[in-house]
């Protein structure tokens, strides 16, 4: 057992906490709570793991994090060393692996998919003012004069044996002009916004949605769990590069998302994709509520 090992587990069982505690709370299965103990790292996913793993255990035994990193530095594997295996790709990659020099700042892709969301809401304005210009009819120029229709009403030749009856002046003209159709407003846009955090919890406020179906899907490997208001489960468990879970919770107050790796972890409520307001390089494990807000 490593020094940073004992002195987890001691704040644990000072705590008077199990194993199994540990996990309840972290989502963090139980041999890799073992391996941080005995300080066996081999077990885990990736060095970036074991950071984020060792970060969480801390915080559940209530020891400070950038305390206990600075003390067991050199036990403590760097983020930064770490490599990320891909998928191969194509049949002459058969048999090996892609892999990524991990020194690369995380924080990029984090930041690029907090823009991503105000970028196509962005290009979606634009798309529609264009749109709407085009559709305007463009009225008659003070140098264009305006054209009269005339509608000519051809009479038919009247033979020695008919007689030519009058025609109300009224249908003379079959011509009638046609009230305009009533336009219905636009449906508002839906928005999804951030109105609170409290800890690693942060409230999402969704309106302008008729129906609310949440979708979460991994980048790579994350524990999730979805319930509503009720405390019903939707799903609990791991989620794996590619694999997504879509749950339809119209008519419910709530959606509680328990996330255990945010850097893997996509959120989308009626495909849209929900912004992180917690940086989720920073806080790894987070609580996601989205609450719809009912229609004026």
């Amino acid at each position: 057992m490593t020094e940073l090992g004992r002195k987890l587990k001691d704040a644990r069982e000072a705590k008077g906490m199990s194993l199994v505690d540990v996990q309840e709370l972290t989502k963090i299965q139980k041999r890799y709570l073992e391996g941080i103990e005995e300080g066996n790292y081999e077990i885990m996913p990736g060095k970036f793991y074991v950071r984020a793993f060792i970060k969480q255990y801390a915080e559940a035994v209530g020891l400070n994090v950038d305390e206990l990193f600075e003390e067991f530095k050199s036990e403590v594997p760097s983020s930064k060393e770490d490599e990320v295996p891909l998928r191969p790709t194509g049949s002459s990659a058969a048999g090996q692996a892609t892999r990524i020099d991990a020194s690369k700042p995380v924080g990029d892709s984090s930041k690029l998919l907090d823009y991503l969301p105000k970028i196509l809401v962005t290009a979606f304005i634009i798309g529609a003012l264009v749109l709407v210009w085009m559709l305007i009819p463009k009225g008659v120029t003070e140098n264009e004069p305006a054209v009269e229709e005339e509608v000519q009403v051809q009479e038919e030749p009247t033979t020695e044996n008919q007689t030519v009856e009058e025609t109300p002046a009224e249908e003379k003209n079959p011509v009638q002009e046609k009230a305009p159709a009533e336009q219905k407003p636009a449906a508002p846009a839906q928005t999804l916004a951030a109105v609170s955090t409290s800890g690693r919890q942060t409230v999402y406020e969704l309106s302008g949605a008729d129906k609310f179906e949440v979708s979460v899907s991994s980048k790579g490997e994350t524990w999730i769990e979805i319930t509503d208001a009720s405390g019903k489960k939707y799903f609990s468990g791991m989620l794996k590069n590619g694999q997504t879970q879509t749950h339809n919770l119209t008519g419910q107050t709530e959606a509680k998302i328990k996330v255990g790796f945010a850097p893997h972890t996509v959120i989308t409520v009626n495909g849209e994709a929900l912004a992180y307001k917690l940086p989720a390089a920073d806080q790894v494990l987070q609580d996601i509520i989205i609450r719809p807000k009912a229609a004026q």
